[in-house]
Formats: C-alpha cells, structure tokens, sequence
C-alpha cells in the first residue's frame, strides 16, 4: 500500500475521491441547512441523460460538453416539473420525483443503447464510477512527483475534479456572508438587498458543477453520499458554522481514504480472494461515520440553527 506501487496505482484514484467528496460536501453544508440536502440526489440524477446526449453528440467526454449537456438536462427537468405540475394538477413533490426517475432512465435506456462502454461511459461507470482504473500509468515512484513527463499524464479526471473543486472554494469564499444570511434568516437578507432566490439557484448551479465533474470519475453514488453524509455528521458534532464546515471536509476526506482502503483490502483480511468497488465502499463509510455521529455526537440532542 504504501510502497512504490502505491504511486502509481493508488495515488491518483484515491486523490481523485478525495476531491470528489471533498467538493461535494462543501455546498452540501448549506442544502442540508436549507433543507434541501435531496438536491443533490435530484442533480445526479438529472445529469445523466445530459452527460450522454453531450457525449454522443460530440464524441468526446470532456468538461465543457459535459457541463452543457448538464445544464440542458436541468432546463428540461424545470419544464418537465412544471409542465406536469400545472397539467397534471399534483404537488411539485411528485412532479419532481416523477421527472428526476423518468430522466434518470432515460439517461440509462441511452447508455444502454449506445455504443459509450470505450470511454467508460455506461450504467455500471454511471453508477459505481471507474476509480479503480484511474492510474498513473506514467509513474514509477515518488520521484514521478517532480517529474513533468510523468506529471503530464495524469488522468484527466484529476485535473476536472481539481477545477471544481476550486469553483466551489472560490464560490463560497465569495459568497460566505449572502449564503449566511440567506439560509439562516432570508427575509432579513431580502431586507439587505441580497437576492436570494439568484444565490439559491447559484448554489445549486456549484452543486451541479461538482456532481459533473465528480460523475464520471466516482459515479453517481458517492455523489449522492458526499452531498449529504459528511454535512449531516457535521451538523450533529456542532453548533459553529465554520465548525460545520471543517467536520464536513475531515468526514469526506476519512470517508474517502477509508472507503478505497477497505475496498481493496478489506476483503483480503476476511478471507475473501477479490475486492469491492470502491465508491461503494466509500459511500457505505460516509454512512458509517453519519450513523456513528448520530449515536455518540455531542450535539445530536438538540436543535436550531448553528451559530455563526
């Protein structure tokens, strides 16, 4: 694990779910305080059909195509939503549940149909993602680090997930008083001059950019988890905001190192002959780490707000 393959095989992919949760979790502080936290669940579900279409379109899986054909998709969604809800007369609720499923098989029937598995894009990657294949395969060893040969073959998905994670840093950086203000107390922010409703759509923009570029690398499963677990388990060790936060990214990071570990090795020290995928793992340690935060954390008795 830590010897000289470890650079070349296990480097990378565990970086890249590092990343992956790690941007993930950060909006997911502030959906899951403005009770929206199944946003995330929405947004890995709508993305699907539109990372497809931008693929097969042009033929190439690359962040601007993939970006734009998630936006459309979300465009979509909000017609669908609104079109079954006004013609449909039911509650947005169903509506949005009935339109998140329907795009999400879509996305499935088109995987499905066409020919994507040479570039990693079909159900099982959609789902489980393909972190165990991101090697470096240009490494030797440690001294690859300072190498740029071997720096420049990094797999891409690095270099995406590296990205957005800075958006999502630069966003809330920028944005850290509105995005308070707003959650905890929005009429107050409306009396300010903040327009909340634009800040809310924002977030949830950031919330899809991380979910896109997280997509193709660790698969819609540990999306969905990183959105809300790590957020969640924080909420419940404090009551400071930028507490919250901090928890937030020591859970992803945990969950992440953790979850690629016992994927690789944890059936080996059971007896077992052959691994498990890692994004399953790494969800199913983010789960861990919730329950267990429910259990014995120091704030899982009481309620109301952080404070900031």
């Amino acid at each position: 694990m830590i010897g000289e393959e470890f650079v070349p095989l296990s480097l990378t992919p565990m970086l890249i779910g590092v990343l992956a949760a790690v941007a993930c979790a950060l909006p997911g502080n502030f959906l899951v305080l403005r009770k929206q936290a199944l946003i995330g669940d929405a947004i890995s579900h709508v993305v699907l059909p539109g990372i497809v279409v931008a693929f097969l379109i042009t033929g190439v899986v690359a962040a601007a195509p993939m970006m734009l054909g998630a936006a459309g998709a979300a465009l979509v969604s909000v017609v669908m939503i609104e079109a079954i809800r006004r013609l449909g007369n039911i509650e947005p609720g169903a509506a949005m549940g009935l339109t998140f499923t329907t795009l999400f098989a879509a996305g499935v029937l088109l995987l499905e149909q066409s020919d994507t598995s040479s570039v990693h894009l079909d159900v099982e990657h959609a789902l489980y993602g393909n972190l165990e294949s991101l090697i470096w395969l240009d490494a030797i060893g440690w001294e690859s680090l300072l190498d740029p040969v071997a720096l420049a073959g990094l797999p891409p998905e690095l270099s995406r997930v590296v990205i957005a994670l800075l958006g999502v840093c630069a966003f809330l950086w920028l944005f850290w008083r509105q995005l308070v203000l707003s959650t905890f107390d929005e009429s107050f922010a409306q009396a300010m001059g903040i327009a909340t409703n634009r800040l809310g759509v924002a977030l949830v923009m950031v919330a899809a950019l991380a979910a896109v570029a997280a997509f193709d690398a660790v698969g819609s499963i540990i999306v969905i988890a990183m959105f809300i677990c790590p957020p969640a388990a924080a909420r419940l060790m404090t009551n400071r905001l930028e507490h919250q936060v901090a928890w937030s990214v020591v859970f992803a990071v945990l969950s992440a190192v953790l979850g690629y570990v016992f994927a690789g090795y944890g059936p080996l020290w059971l007896g077992f002959d052959n691994a498990v995928s890692a994004a399953g793992m790494i969800a199913t340690v983010s789960g861990l780490i919730l329950a267990l935060a429910a259990c014995f954390a120091p704030h899982r008795h009481r309620s109301g707000a952080p404070v900031v």
